[in-house]
């Protein structure tokens, strides 16, 4: 018996590519989520070169101890501001135009950070950060990006590809800081940032060679109201997941570098940890997308929001430069699986032409609840030291665990794909 949908184009099929932004036939999948996976490496050292250096310049020009981590703080406010706009933008104008507005972003921040630095202007530091929180808002959405290129089932193993390209960003960020923060001796810093504006430009023409879909009419006004969707217990479930699991890593991590500082390590010693995090945040993601397909990504977000437990834990057991370093890399592999599984339940909870709002609004809150963490994190540490810090943490991580054992106990149901 022949197959009716033999006879169909390819574009009608479920879960076939959809037409690139160019009109000149489908896009190609696998090229999109390298190109994307690429870039990511490249972006994602924007994030980086501002956690490993924020509290230490902030430090150095803050009015105030307890201001230290205030520009990672506007880095993270910027990431929350910044998602919605990006949003509207990929919607209306399609991804690629979001894309490279978020780069050029990411050159601004280098050129006025390395100007804040030589005029030694705390402010205008704290202004640069914002839009570097532009740029990782915008970056942050490739992930979603390479899930619009493939057919429905690979979805979470595209995702996951184009975070594993964060590998490189943990190799690429802490190198170009420890190779240039001190090639401008009476600016420290100044020549780091301008090497970071030098690496967004070069994920820009990675990105201009990124063919994906444009917006259709149903994209522009179909789907259902957006607090319709907002209500649906697995997406609350997988924001509230994804909330805890970015809120606590960038919590955590703010204030470690300033904390292995105040215990006396040196900055090479603080970039190594952040690589070895970075890497550890992004080298799972090379079979999380596996993991999900198979245990469900529920049980993947369970093992995330656990290891964040330990790395808490291990943390607690010592000040010791090993001590920092597990903690890094225990924190890095718990966000992984807890924002990975995460994105992979709000895939489940929309239809394709709701796809940017519902994702938008997802990264919204997320980075939204961010900015509390990291506005919190350098005044606990300045007044009750790093220890209180890392007991704080449990607190969310319990609130997480109990709405993924709810949402576990009944079986979530999939929106149809059209």
């Amino acid at each position: 018996m022949s197959n009716p949908a033999a006879a169909l184009p390819e574009e009608s099929l479920p879960g076939a590519p959809v037409r690139a932004e160019t009109g000149t036939g489908t896009g190609t999948g696998t090229g999109n989520v390298l190109r994307l996976a690429l870039a990511q490496a490249l972006a994602g050292a924007n994030s980086v070169v501002v956690y490993a250096t924020g509290a230490v310049i902030g430090s150095q020009l803050a009015p105030s101890p307890a201001f230290a981590t205030l520009p990672i703080s506007i880095f993270v406010v910027g990431m929350a501001a910044c998602t919605l706009p990006a949003g509207r933008i990929a919607r209306a104008y399609g991804r690629r135009t979001a894309f490279l507005a978020g780069t050029a972003s990411g050159v601004l921040v280098g050129l006025l950070a390395a100007l804040a630095v030589v005029l030694s202007s705390f402010w205008l530091f704290c202004v640069a950060t914002f839009f570097g929180g532009a740029y990782a808002a915008v970056v942050l959405s490739f992930r979603f990006a390479a899930a619009d290129c493939v057919a429905p089932e690979r979805r979470p193993r595209a995702l996951s590809a184009v975070m594993a390209g964060g590998v490189f960003a943990g190799v690429i960020g802490p190198q170009l800081v420890s190779h240039t923060m001190s090639l401008w001796p009476a600016h420290a810093f100044a020549a780091t940032f301008l090497a970071q504006a030098a690496v967004a430009a070069l994920s820009a023409v990675v990105l201009i060679g990124v063919r994906l879909p444009k917006p259709t009419p149903a994209d522009l006004s179909g789907g259902r109201p957006l607090p319709e969707i907002a209500r649906q217990p697995r997406f609350v479930t997988a924001v509230l997941c994804g909330v805890v699991s970015y809120l606590l890593m960038n919590f955590l991590m703010t204030a470690a570098p300033l904390a292995m500082h105040l215990c006396g390590f040196t900055q090479d010693d603080a970039n190594l940890g952040l690589q070895w995090h970075v890497i550890a945040m992004y080298a799972p993601s090379f079979f999380t997308g596996r993991l999900i397909a198979r245990f469900g990504a529920s049980r993947v977000v369970a093992a995330g929001l656990s290891l964040t437990a330990v790395a808490a834990f291990v943390g607690l057991s010592g000040l010791d430069l090993a001590h920092f370093w597990a903690f890094l890399v225990l924190l890095g592999l718990g966000w992984n699986f807890g924002f990975v599984g995460a994105s992979a339940m709000v895939l489940e909870c929309h239809r394709p032409e709701e796809r940017t709002r519902v994702q938008s609004l997802n990264d919204f809150v997320v980075f939204g609840t961010m900015a509390v963490g990291s506005f919190s994190s350098g005044g606990l540490l300045a007044r009750y030291g790093w220890d209180v810090v890392l007991w704080v943490s449990f607190a969310p991580l319990a609130v997480a665990v109990a709405a993924l054992s709810l949402s576990a106990a009944s079986r979530p149901v999939r929106v149809a794909e059209g």
